[in-house]
C-alpha cells in the first residue's frame, strides 16, 4: 500500500495550525475581557446598515490576531471584520484560492457592549474556499470550540457530534436576533416558530455561538439571516467535523466560497444536522 505522505503532512500541519489559532483566540479573549464593562459603542462607517456596532475592543482584538497570523503565516491571506479606522473590512488575499484566515474579533458585539456574556472570538482558515479549521472561543465562559479537517470537532477535550435523531418535540433551534430579509421584512417562519410550544427556540445574539451548539449536540439547527463570512467560516469547520451541515437558506452548499472581491456581503446560512436539514430548509422557505 502506498501512503499519501503529502496528505499526512497536511493533516499534521493543520493540527499545529489549530493549536496556534486557539492560542491566539485565547490571547485575544484576554484583551476583550480587559475592556468588558467599560466600552463605548461605536458605529461602523463601512456597514451596510446604519447601526452595526463596533468597539475599540474589536479593533484591538483583531490587531492582536492579525499580528500573530502574519508573524507565523506571512504568505496566507486575511479577511477580518474590522480595520483600524472602521472605514472598511480587512481584505488582504493575494491568492483567494489559497489559504485565507477569516477573523471575527468579537462575535456578539452588542452583547459585549451591554454586559451580556454571550460573545466569542472566532478564527477560521479556508483553503481553496473550504473551511478546514475553526476556533470559536466563548470568552466569558472560557469554552474553546475547535476543529480541523480530519481531526474532529472538540469542546476542550470532549469530542463533539451532532444529534442523530430527526426533529421532534424536544428539538432546540437557534435564531439570531436580526431576522429581517433583504426587503426589511420579517419572514413567516420566525413568527410561526414563536407561536408554537414544541420546538425550543433560543436566541443568543452570536451567530457563531449559536452555530456551534449544533456541533455540540445541543441544538438541531441554527438559522442566521444576516451573517457575514466571518460569522460562518470558523463555526462551519466545527459543525462539519461534528457531522453537521452548513447550507444556504435554500439548502444549497455555501462552500467552496468564492473569496475574490469579497467586501462584506451577507452570507445567510443554516447550520443543521443531516436528520433535520430537509425540515429546516422547508420551514425557512415556506
Amino acid at each position: 500500500m502506498t501512503r499519501d505522505t503529502s496528505a499526512t503532512a497536511s493533516s499534521a500541519n493543520l493540527a499545529h495550525d489549530l493549536q496556534y489559532a486557539a492560542e491566539l483566540a485565547r490571547g485575544a479573549g484576554k484583551i476583550v475581557l480587559g475592556h468588558y464593562g467599560k466600552v463605548e459603542r461605536l458605529t461602523k462607517t463601512h456597514s451596510m446598515t446604519t447601526d452595526e456596532a463596533v468597539t475599540d475592543a474589536d479593533r484591538e482584538s483583531q490587531r492582536y490576531i492579525v499580528a500573530g497570523l502574519r508573524r507565523r503565516y506571512p504568505t496566507d491571506g486575511l479577511v477580518g471584520e474590522e480595520n483600524d479606522t472602521g472605514s472598511a473590512i480587512t481584505f488582504d488575499c493575494p491568492n483567494p484560492d489559497g489559504r485565507v484566515w477569516v477573523i471575527d474579533p468579537i462575535d456578539g458585539t452588542n452583547n459585549f457592549v451591554a454586559g451580556l456574556g454571550a460573545f466569542a472570538v472566532c478564527i477560521g482558515l479556508m483553503d481553496r474556499g473550504l473551511p478546514v479549521l475553526g476556533v470559536v472561543y466563548d470568552v466569558s465562559r472560557d469554552l474553546m470550540y475547535t476543529a480541523a479537517a480530519g481531526h474532529g470537532a472538540w469542546l476542550g477535550t470532549r469530542r463533539l457530534a451532532v444529534r442523530p435523531e430527526p426533529m421532534n418535540d424536544t428539538a432546540m433551534v437557534m435564531l439570531t436576533s436580526n431576522l429581517l430579509d433583504k426587503a426589511g421584512r420579517c419572514p413567516p417562519f420566525p413568527t410561526r416558530w414563536l407561536a408554537q410550544t414544541n420546538w425550543k427556540i433560543r436566541i443568543l445574539g452570536s451567530a457563531a455561538l449559536e452555530a456551534v451548539q449544533v456541533a455540540a449536540g445541543v441544538a438541531q439547527a441554527a438559522i442566521t439571516m444576516n451573517g457575514k463570512l466571518w460569522d460562518v467560516a470558523a463555526p462551519a469547520a466545527i459543525v462539519q467535523e461534528a457531522g453537521g451541515l452548513i447550507v444556504s437558506l435554500a439548502g444549497d452548499p455555501i462552500f467552496p466560497f468564492d473569496l475574490r472581491g469579497y467586501s462584506g456581503a451577507k452570507v445567510p446560512f443554516i447550520a443543521t444536522t443531516p436528520a433535520a436539514k430537509n425540515v429546516m430548509v422547508d420551514e425557512v422557505g415556506r
